[in-house]
């Protein structure tokens, strides 16, 4: 028979191998519907390769959609490392999303009006953190429920002001009307969509580990995570902790609204996030809610999404395979952490 022992310790090797385990598992569990679907496993997953990572363009497009995956997971990451369960990556993106289209149609510089709308989405993205956060300081309300449903008020007061106010009059399509061409961020390879904030996502992710590593705050964040009855005894304050790591992951989710604004569709709409905020969560698991491994986690996930629409085309695979990896890869990850805690240990039946 067999059980579960706790460990003493686990090998550096074993942690750096468990993002690596849970994609192959999801890739193999999933390479099952393909098979299902008729179309050849190896033939599919090497046009999925080829569409993401196969030339330039394809690696450029990647990227653009790692960048808000990026900033969300990190979000996700330093929220979570603090015990503060931040589910509305979501909404927080689409308030910063708002905030900075409102922000980008006012005509000034061009370089005034990236940081204005910076600003004025990483604000909007912080004030919605905070909602949910002041709920679980002031009242004991669960975050991890509060932050969920603040989604779907965000999302529908964003679709209040599409439909209403800011709806196109003269095509009636519910969009909001473009920022100023001179608020679009700039493009860095012609021919390509690579803008200015994928680069500012590369940044944020080593600043955001040194913040995390190397300052206070993050030493207060960690411990707060840890064992905040042994923070409170050290003299830090668990309460204000969770507010200030609120309002940083807030802005950070904030942020990959007001590049998705800036860099990509140059104004809002209702579709203007398929979900980046909750590929976050998967984002800083598979990256153990370390701010370096967003980065890869984020750019694997991208890839899997650029390459499941070619996949479809070529193959016909349905392209919601990319979300069943997805979730596949989140399950195997959280199962995977088990085992560096735990080992399995084969015992005697007089045992």
């Amino acid at each position: 028979m067999f059980r579960l022992e706790a460990r003493t310790s686990t090998p550096a090797w074993f942690n750096l191998a468990l993002p690596l385990l849970a994609i192959a598992v999801a890739l193999v569990l999933c390479s099952g519907l393909i098979a299902v679907a008729g179309a050849g496993v190896i033939e599919a997953y090497g046009v999925m390769l080829s569409a993401s990572l196969g030339d330039s363009y394809a690696i450029t497009e990647t990227l653009v959609r790692a960048a808000p995956m990026i900033f969300t997971g990190l979000a996700v990451a330093i929220a979570f490392r603090a015990k503060f369960w931040n589910i509305g990556a979501e909404g927080q993106l689409l308030a910063g999303a708002v905030a900075s289209c409102a922000v980008g149609a006012i005509p000034m510089p061009g370089y005034l009006a990236m940081l204005l709308m910076a600003l004025a989405g990483g604000a909007a993205g912080a004030i919605v953190a905070l909602v949910p956060a002041t709920l679980r300081v002031k009242f004991k309300v669960d975050d991890v429920v509060s932050s969920l449903l603040l989604n779907s008020v965000i999302y529908y007061a964003l679709m209040a002001l599409i439909e209403g106010p800011w709806k196109d009059t003269f095509s009636g399509y519910p969009i909001s009307p473009p920022i100023e061409d001179s608020a679009n961020f700039p493009v860095l390879i012609e021919g390509t969509r690579l803008h200015l904030g994928v680069i500012v996502a590369l940044i944020a992710a080593p600043l955001c580990w040194f913040l995390i590593a190397r300052t206070t705050l993050g030493f207060r964040i960690r411990v707060t995570g840890e064992n905040p009855e042994a923070a409170r005894y050290g003299g830090i304050d668990v309460e204000r902790v969770l507010l200030s790591t609120a309002l940083l992951s807030g802005a950070l989710a904030g942020l990959a609204g007001v590049g998705e604004v800036g860099g990509v569709h140059f104004q809002v709409m209702s579709d203007i996030s398929p979900g980046y905020g909750y590929s976050g969560i998967v984002v800083a698991m598979l990256a153990r809610l370390n701010p370096l491994g967003v980065v890869p986690a984020a750019i694997f996930l991208a890839a899997v999404m650029t390459g499941a629409e070619a996949m479809s085309r070529a193959t016909g695979v349905p392209a919601f395979l990319s979300d069943v990896i997805q979730g596949t890869a989140l399950l195997a990850m959280l199962v995977a952490l088990l085992f560096t805690a735990y080992r399995i240990r084969r015992v005697g039946a007089s045992a």
